[in-house]
């Protein structure tokens, strides 16, 4: 077992931020040139004006009831050797809180903490300039000098960090991961992201920490959607499985092989992902002209580690190109008329909508992961994929065609093929069961069929009605492509 390498310690404010020093370490004693640095990796300055007052007035009521210590947090850092700086990794927003309070008690302190040059963001930008001026406001309002300075020096002298120090930098995310698991429930991909920092034992730390930058520059609500909705359930309906919902409990489906497991089926899937990376880091691409090979499949097991923050870019940058029909942007879903019609309010708001439109983007997802190359792909290519966009339409709002409320339990049925309405079918385990997109096509075309009028029970009056180019109602396109048939009409 490996062994741990945090060093625990307590430290004033005044010692933090003014000497730099932490007050005591583990061994008892001061420990002094703590260098604090905002790594690129971390997120934004995100805290508001509310959540700095908040802090003060703390602090505040804190002071009025004498509080011989009062202990404002966790501060997790990563010692890095080369640079001698310590990396703040968890207790970023309070200590430049804390440094925007001291300035504005005291305008003429020296606060090293403030000199360095944040990354230059939005956020950053905005929120510290503000957020310090809503403090000069309040520290204005005391009654005279000695409220400020006896508030400093109570801030100097009583308000006190744990300090975290490690050394490993996947050790220092993971006690940080750990320490937000307490008193409220992380996320999925949160848990995923520490157990596979955890795989990522042998990286350096340069390595592990571009991975987490790149990871958290991500947006995590989309990120949380993308394993909650759309890989889980892929996952999960590829096998004709009913897709729970994603939790603790059944994250398993995204830890993968790891370094240790030998198994016949996990060292061919370990050598075709060592081939691949190996392959796509050689000049064999750029002189052959030859594409990188996608070292990824959603069926196919995934490869625990660093491998797994690249599974998760390469999904999350595709499911953004689908879900993005700019004429300009992306490499695969652009300009579609359907999609136009589908990304109305009308057709995306309510619980059957936004079901349907997962059942269609994830359709296009697994389809996309199976046959399109998500860069760059040919003409011929882009052709194929329009022609699935449509079967995978009409499949997918056939079902909302024939539903007035429409809710999971019908819609997993519908994919099983255990459905009574008109083109039940599971498309994703017919992705999964064929080589290529012409069978593939091929089989659509025989499975899905046109859908009579008397089947629907959405509105199905004036379905060429137009506003701004684009047709409001999803069922002209039935119309258009011979998919809706009237009701005296054979089937």
């Amino acid at each position: 077992m490996k062994q741990s390498n945090l060093k625990l310690g307590i430290t004033k404010i005044e010692d933090l931020l003014i000497r730099q020093t932490i007050s005591q370490a583990e061994d008892g004693k001061p420990k002094q040139e703590i260098h604090l640095v905002v790594p690129n990796y971390q997120r934004p300055y995100k805290w508001s004006s509310k959540n700095v007052v908040q802090l003060l007035d703390d602090i505040i009521h804190a002071k009025n009831e004498n509080k011989e210590v009062y202990r404002v947090g966790t501060l997790i850092l990563h010692f890095d050797k080369e640079k001698k700086n310590y990396n703040i990794v968890d207790g970023q927003q309070r200590t430049i809180t804390f440094s925007l309070l001291l300035k504005a008690l005291s305008p003429e302190l020296n606060i090293p903490f403030l000199e360095q040059s944040l990354t230059n963001n939005l956020h950053n930008k905005r929120n510290i300039p503000k957020n310090y001026q809503t403090l000069v406001r309040r520290c204005e309002n005391f009654g005279n000098k000695k409220e400020k300075d006896d508030l400093l020096e109570y801030i100097f002298k009583h308000c006190e960090l744990i300090v975290v120090i490690t050394e490993d930098i996947s050790e220092a995310f993971q006690f940080f991961d750990s320490q937000n698991a307490r008193g409220k429930k992380l996320y999925p991909h949160d848990l995923l992201k520490a157990f596979h920092l955890r795989e990522m034992k042998l990286s350096n730390n340069e390595e592990t920490e571009k991975t987490v930058k790149i990871w958290e520059e991500q947006d995590q609500s989309f990120l949380s959607i993308l394993f909650s909705d759309y890989l889980y359930r892929i996952k999960q309906w590829v096998k004709g499985n009913y897709a729970e919902q994603l939790s603790e409990k059944n994250i398993n489906v995204f830890k993968g092989i790891t370094q240790e497991d030998n198994f016949p089926f996990a060292q061919f899937y370990k050598g075709a992902f060592a081939y691949a990376d190996s392959f796509n880091q050689s000049s064999i691409p750029f002189v052959s002209g030859i594409k990188n090979i996608k070292p990824f499949q959603l069926d196919a097991p995934i490869i625990a580690g660093k491998p797994f923050f690249d599974f998760a870019k390469h999904y999350y940058d595709i499911l953004k190109d689908i879900q993005n029909n700019d004429k300009y942007e992306g490499y695969l879903i652009n300009d579609n008329d359907i999609v136009k019609t589908l990304d109305l309010p009308k057709n995306k708001n309510g619980v059957g909508n936004r079901i349907t439109r997962l059942l269609f983007d994830t359709a296009i997802l697994l389809y996309v992961d199976r046959f399109t190359p998500p860069q760059k792909p040919t003409k011929t290519d882009l052709n194929l994929l329009d022609q699935f966009t449509l079967f995978a339409f009409i499949w997918a709002y056939s079902l909302r065609a024939q539903y007035v409320n429409l809710g999971w339990h019908s819609a997993q049925l519908y994919i099983f093929g255990n459905n009574e309405k008109i083109n039940s079918l599971n498309i994703y385990k017919a992705i999964n069961d064929v080589d290529s997109p012409i069978e593939l096509l091929s089989i659509l075309s025989d499975q899905i069929n046109p859908i009579n009028k008397n089947k629907i029970v959405a509105k199905t009056e004036n379905i060429n009605e137009t506003v701004n180019d684009i047709y409001v109602n999803y069922l002209h396109y039935f119309e258009k492509y011979n998919f809706l048939t009237h009701q005296n009409e054979n089937k």
